[in-house]
């Protein structure tokens, strides 16, 4: 009997103790003892495929490589419209502009007039790579480990085993270096083929390295691009192309030593997995120490990091938002960033709840407990989020879904009046605010043409209506009548859904890569918007491969399609529509293969010039012609809704910004303080089931003792 309540009060004692510990009992890091330190908790649910910059066109790689690497040029992180400015740069680029005779040109010269563009980039001296081994050297310096041996092979395993590690000055042949490995054909960045038709020289260089290693990238000189001095390099563009600045701040212009390239280039390492793709080295606020993308990457802070601030102005009211309140103070403020792995959005979930992840989307399945719509129609935090102080941000992002119509279709494509009412009618019919209310939790804007918000060309309010689809009410734009839609129909010869000419009834085909349970319901919507004007639409699902090979044969007929900005441009959103770039007919990114002489030759004009009123309008006849035209079903811009915790400092929501962990700031004392507050381990349910086993057991117990003293006797 004493045995028993002996161990009863151990138990006890030691759930006790656990209470009181530091340590909480539900914490998912208990190998990671950095409650105290300034780290970010956040998650990655897709696993990195490429964190080579020359390689990666993926936002979620990005999200590492951004923080690694650093362009020339970067985006304020806190003005709007996105600003660029200098970052590794000294100032913006020097542009030069010459005509065919390389005479240089007034920087007022009409386009036409302009044959090439030198950009000259000064970068800031004693900026230092990351510590690491492949810039490694020996006392008489020679690099240790761009010959290994067999044998020192035999002890290497991962990227730490290296027992030293080097580093050097940043310079503009790095920069140059990164460029000639863009058209490598062991490397294939997504962008080489389209930088060939911009910068002098690319395509043939390209040619004449096609069979050396990449080792000896070095040994031929691009044309158009070199070192001018130690902290000077030239890219020379074709004719003008002033959006050619806005690819100097993405990471496949960000620079790379010639020695990551010899050292990854061993059989060896590339045998253990030990690549550049997978190892970066970059100049970058932070550096990857951990790689194990089916667990979590680590990333600590780079402690080569040059100097850089945090900025001392934005927008008007970002002062009194808090957002400058470490203006001036050095970059950055986290010392390490962990990204766990998380396949599934309720273990996620509750995790932030409990304060183990810093910031949270929010799903469908968690919508209603974190946001709920208030008076005017705009998104809130429920209560439960308010009393937790949890912050909430939402954001239009530059992006853009819709329904196209393949323009060399017989029946919905062509510059026939008969065509162009039955897109239209189309474009009402399909109802976007009921399907950004059942599908998307309200999080979108209903499309009012090609340009999204924040990007220049963009107007709100009444200007912005597409008149053909909706009107405008007083405060916001009305989609029009079904009615409308159904005149429309008629006047096309299709009343009721009913081809006039051949009498039969007006089938189309909707082709999608979509498939699976939770596209059901959206396809089923679709069809339902369809059938309000008496069509029938057949929804063709496939798998992706064979969706793209549809799409550039011609052989769809209305199909859904998307963008992501690649820079706040509104020529990024136009070339999607420019004739030329049709993709059935030139390969291009022109999926409806849509061609309008004026759109064409407003295109030309506008993608030459800078922002200014003038380009402006001409933005806005564009926008007018797409709208008469209909080639598109003018979707969803999507909106993002994201939480923080209250320790989070330092947020404001950046769409094209890669490198903005740097700005960010935790508060890690409240953090621990909080995750304490909410994850106190509630120990009665087991104090009373361990009471409960001891008076069932003291019967037994009794029992057992009557007889022993029987026996005995």
């Amino acid at each position: 009997m004493a045995c028993i309540f002996k161990t009863f009060f151990f138990i006890l004692s030691y759930l006790s103790l656990s209470a009181c510990n530091e340590q909480v009992l539900n914490n998912p890091y208990p190998d990671l003892l950095t409650e105290n330190q300034s780290v970010l908790y956040s998650s990655f649910s897709e696993r990195p495929r490429h964190l080579d910059p020359a390689k990666s066109y993926s936002s979620n790689e990005y999200v590492f490589i951004g923080q690694i690497y650093e362009p020339p040029f970067q985006y304020h992180f806190l003005k709007r419209p996105y600003d660029l400015e200098p970052l590794t740069a000294t100032q913006m680029p020097e542009i030069i502009y010459l005509d065919s005779s390389e005479k240089v040109l007034a920087q007022d010269a009409a386009a036409e007039n302009i044959a090439y563009s030198d950009y000259i980039i000064e970068i800031k001296p004693q900026i230092k790579f990351q510590p690491h081994p492949a810039l490694a050297k020996s006392g008489q310096g020679h690099y240790l480990y761009h010959q290994l041996t067999a044998t020192e092979l035999a002890k290497i395993t991962q990227l730490g085993d290296f027992s030293q590690t080097g580093t050097r000055e940043l310079t503009a042949a790095d920069y140059v270096h990164q460029i000639k490995r863009l058209v490598h054909p062991q490397i294939s960045s997504p962008i080489a083929e389209l930088m060939k038709q911009y910068i002098v020289g690319l395509g043939d260089y390209a040619k004449k390295i096609k069979k050396l290693p990449r080792t000896a990238l070095n040994s031929v000189e691009i044309n158009g691009v070199e070192v001018v001095d130690k902290y000077r390099y030239k890219i020379r563009i074709k004719g003008k192309y002033p959006q050619f600045i806005y690819w100097l701040a993405m990471p496949f212009f960000a620079p790379m030593p010639w020695e990551a390239d010899a050292f990854y280039s061993q059989q060896g390492l590339i045998d253990k997995n030990i690549t550049l793709d997978w190892q970066p080295l970059g100049t970058g606020a932070y550096m990857l120490e951990e790689n194990n993308p089916n667990l979590r990457m680590v990333m600590l802070k780079n402690p080569n990091y040059h100097a850089a601030f945090y900025p001392q102005e934005g927008e008007p009211d970002d002062k009194a938002k808090g957002l400058l309140k470490d203006a001036g103070k050095q970059l950055p403020f986290i010392d390490k960033a962990v990204y766990k792995l998380e396949k599934e959005n309720i273990p996620y979930w509750n995790k932030f709840l409990q304060g183990y992840y810093d910031a949270s989307g929010v799903a469908s399945d968690s919508f209603d407990q974190a946001v709920q719509f208030t008076g005017d129609g705009e998104l809130g935090l429920t209560q439960a989020m308010q009393d937790k102080g949890i912050q909430l941000q939402t954001a239009v992002t530059s992006s853009i879904s819709f329904i196209g119509f393949n323009m060399l279709d017989p029946i919905v494509g062509g510059d026939s009046g008969r065509a162009r009412k039955l897109r239209r009618a189309i474009s009402i019919a399909i109802d976007y605010e009921e399907y950004i209310s059942i599908f998307m939790n309200g999080r979108g804007v209903a499309a009012q043409g090609v340009i999204p918000p924040e990007i220049f060309g963009y107007t709100a309010g009444e200007q912005g209506v597409n008149p053909y689809v909706y009107q405008w009410d007083g405060n916001k734009p009305q989609r029009k009548a079904i009615a409308i839609a159904r005149e429309l129909m008629q006047q096309a010869g299709y009343a009721d859904g009913v081809d006039k000419k051949t009498g039969e009834a007006l089938i189309l085909f909707l082709d999608t890569a979509a498939s699976g349970p939770d596209s059901r319901s959206r396809l089923n919507w679709f069809r339902k918007q369809f059938s309000k004007l008496g069509i029938q639409i057949v929804i063709r699902a496939t798998e992706y491969n064979r969706f793209q090979q549809k799409m550039q044969s011609g052989n769809a007929q209305i199909f859904m399609w998307g963008w992501n900005a690649d820079y706040p441009d509104p020529e990024n959103f136009f070339f999607l529509l420019y004739g030329p770039n049709s993709k059935v007919l030139h390969g291009g990114e022109n999926a409806v293969n849509y061609q309008n002489k004026e759109f064409d030759r407003l295109y030309q004009q506008m993608s030459n010039m800078e922002n200014s009123p003038e380009r402006l309008a001409i933005s806005h006849k564009m926008q007018e012609i797409l709208r008469y035209d209909a080639p598109w079903v003018f979707g969803v811009h999507p909106k993002s809704v994201s939480l923080y915790h209250s320790w989070y400092h330092n947020l404001k929501p950046n769409l094209m910004a890669n490198n903005k962990l740097k700005y960010l700031r935790i508060d890690p004392q409240q953090r621990k303080i909080l995750r304490r507050q909410w994850n106190q381990p509630i120990l009665w349910p087991i104090i009373l089931a361990i009471l409960l086993l001891i008076i069932l057991a003291l019967p037994a117990v009794r029992s057992f003792q009557r007889r022993a003293k029987e026996t005995i006797k």
